[in-house]
């Protein structure tokens, strides 16, 4: 089941990412960048998934580049995962669903 992912931007990330009570994926990204395009509907889908249980969100690096810059997003995709507004994981490229799955399951248990 694919669901809406949320948007975070450089204006949004401070208040809907790191102030979250819950976990929270982003996924860095940018649109010409072949691999983040194959993790697009993987990113859906996690959304639908963990609609309720978690944030699941996308940032593009060109339209950010603060936020890109804060988190020293050098390769993408790059996903960070946040917990009480700190990274507690990273992961880098295009990975499987399930891979992501079971990192996200790890911080919400």
């Amino acid at each position: 089941m694919s669901g809406k992912y949320f948007v975070a931007t450089d204006q949004n990330f401070q208040s809907d990412i790191i102030n979250s009570d819950k976990v929270a994926l982003v996924d860095f990204w940018a649109s010409w960048c072949g691999p983040c395009m194959m993790l697009g509907p993987v990113i859906e889908e996690l959304a639908g998934d963990y609609e309720g249980k978690a944030v699941i969100a996308k940032l593009n690096v060109d339209e950010n580049p603060n936020t890109a810059a804060q988190f020293g997003i050098r390769s993408i995709p790059t996903m960070l995962i946040f917990k009480g507004g700190q990274v507690v994981d990273q992961m880098v490229g295009a990975l499987p669903k399930n891979m992501i799955a079971k990192k996200i399951d790890e911080y919400l248990a």
